[in-house]
């Protein structure tokens, strides 16, 4: 007589969500006047770290350097910055194509969205992001499967 075979059953694994992050969420890392945000963006970058690391795109990367070497109350050292787009580009990167800006230009004639949020859902559509994390558009707003969440909202 053959030995009874056992099956194991396995929880079912959670479906892992794709998550895309706008620009502000890599600046807080970085604004030592928002101690919150600060405290927040490193827990979504770490949380999304572990589910295959967060999109970004190029975009994304030139904003940051922009915004942290010229616009917070104390700007980073251009070769700090520099260092951080290094970092930054180490991860899933979308590179804004041509594809990507006329459909961005269109979705911002549809959706009312200016061309630089409209390039940014974009790129997080084209690397098959499920949800956006942006403080800059409306929480809970889908586009397709994209969904955005204002992260700092539910800090």
């Amino acid at each position: 007589m053959e030995p009874r075979r056992t099956l194991r059953r396995t929880a079912p694994s959670a479906p892992v969500t794709r998550v895309f992050l706008d620009t502000n969420v890599l600046v807080y890392l970085f604004d030592a006047d928002e101690p919150q945000k600060q405290s927040r963006s490193a827990e979504l970058l770490k949380a999304a770290g572990e589910e295959g690391g967060p999109l970004v795109s190029t975009q994304l990367l030139q904003e940051f350097y922009a915004v942290v070497t010229r616009k917070l109350s104390r700007p980073l050292d251009p070769a700090k910055a520099e260092n951080a787009v290094r970092a930054f580009a180490t991860l899933p990167l979308i590179v804004v194509t041509p594809e990507i800006i006329l459909a961005a230009i269109r979705l911002q004639r549809l959706e009312k969205l200016s061309l630089w949020d409209a390039l940014i859902v974009q790129a997080a559509i084209a690397g098959g992001a499920d949800l956006l994390y942006s403080e800059d558009m409306q929480h809970g707003r889908q586009f397709g499967q994209l969904r955005v969440e204002n992260p700092f909202a539910l800090a």
